[in-house]
């Protein structure tokens, strides 16, 4: 693969199935991957780089042995950065996949690692605000909804908040039009998200 330039989708695709095998991850990753393309429009960035670094954030999820080894939440993500620069992805997609997971403490520094560091987490805030629809369908669920949920700090314990509000101080993107764009990111394919 070329380092300057992402490997093309269908073959970041077929890596990712390579690697993981459990279908809501499969599909969590393809919600950021979303998410970031449409970020990377908004900021006149490359829509194909940011959506490749999206689709393959969470490509060593398995391998780490999550969710069975407690230890593998502080190999997650540096594991990843290996697996992309193996395959020949450029840092700064590398970068960012590194910095994503919080537990490494290292600050994202690039507007792409920035962006993949905050809609990680908002992505399972809004899969969770959809399933507790009554049609459970992301196409029902509106920026009003997911800022609802958002407030209500029972509700999906595990989409960190803190990280979610980085997007004011990281992307200078109020909540309100973060949630919007990712929102809108992932109805786009709802049908790949089963949702």
């Amino acid at each position: 693969m070329n380092a300057t330039h992402p490997p093309p989708r269908e073959k970041a695709l077929n890596l990712l199935k390579e690697n993981l095998k459990n279908k809501n991850i499969i599909k969590h990753c393809l919600a950021v991957e979303a998410a970031m393309r449409d970020l990377a429009e908004y900021f006149e960035k490359d829509k194909d780089r940011w959506g490749i670094c999206g689709l393959l954030h969470d490509i060593d999820y398995e391998k780490v042995g999550w969710p069975r080894d407690p230890s593998s939440r502080f190999k997650h993500s540096k594991m990843g950065a290996e697996m992309l620069r193996d395959a020949g992805l450029d840092e700064e997609i590398c970068e960012a996949v590194l910095t994503h997971n919080e537990v490494h403490g290292i600050e994202p520094k690039t507007l792409m690692a920035k962006a993949l560091y905050c809609v990680d987490p908002l992505t399972g805030l809004i899969v969770a605000a959809t399933l507790v629809l009554p049609s459970k369908k992301i196409s029902d669920l509106s920026t009003e909804n997911v800022l609802n949920r958002f407030k209500e700090k029972a509700f999906a314990r595990g989409a960190n908040r803190e990280i979610i509000k980085k997007c004011q101080e990281y992307l200078d993107l109020p909540l309100e039009k973060f949630v919007e764009i990712t929102l809108k990111a992932m109805q786009k394919i709802s049908e790949q998200l089963e949702l």
